[in-house]
């Protein structure tokens, strides 16, 4: 399973929304990577990671996954994310999701993330072993 998402590399139109898809701890992450990396719209890369999350989790769970269900650390220097499902995961491969990993990119005023979720009976996975979102995220980070 796959979660992709992409948008424009602009803040989030106001505070509203940010306190609607960030909770205490992850508005606070928000506060200090503004402040040392202030060239990426952090708000609306926390906002496309957890679309992301939700793309990857809808398709396998078949129920709403709400912001507040997921806590995200975004890290600046590997281009990564982590996603800490706060809701019951579903199973696959006889595991319970709770953790999902992600890349993200931010180049030419967009911000790409990507999730990848192996499938039932299939070999582990992540965005960093799939050539090609991998190579394109990677490369969209060049």
């Amino acid at each position: 399973m796959i979660g992709v998402d992409a948008e424009p590399d602009e803040a989030c139109p106001d505070e509203e929304i940010r306190e609607l898809i960030a909770g205490p701890k992850e508005l606070a992450m928000l506060a200090g990577l503004a402040a040392s990396h202030p060239d990426v719209a952090w708000d609306r890369l926390l906002f496309s990671a957890k679309e992301c999350v939700y793309k990857a989790w809808y398709p396998l769970a078949r129920r709403w996954l709400g912001f507040e269900h997921a806590a995200v650390v975004l890290e600046p220097e590997t281009g990564t994310f982590t996603a800490h499902l706060l809701a019951p995961g579903p199973v696959v491969n006889d595991v319970r999701l709770t953790v999902l990993q992600g890349r993200w990119a931010a180049r030419h005023g967009l911000i790409v993330t990507a999730i990848t979720v192996p499938a039932a009976g299939s070999r582990s996975a992540s965005a960093d072993s799939i050539e090609t979102s991998g190579d394109f995220l990677r490369d969209a980070r060049a």
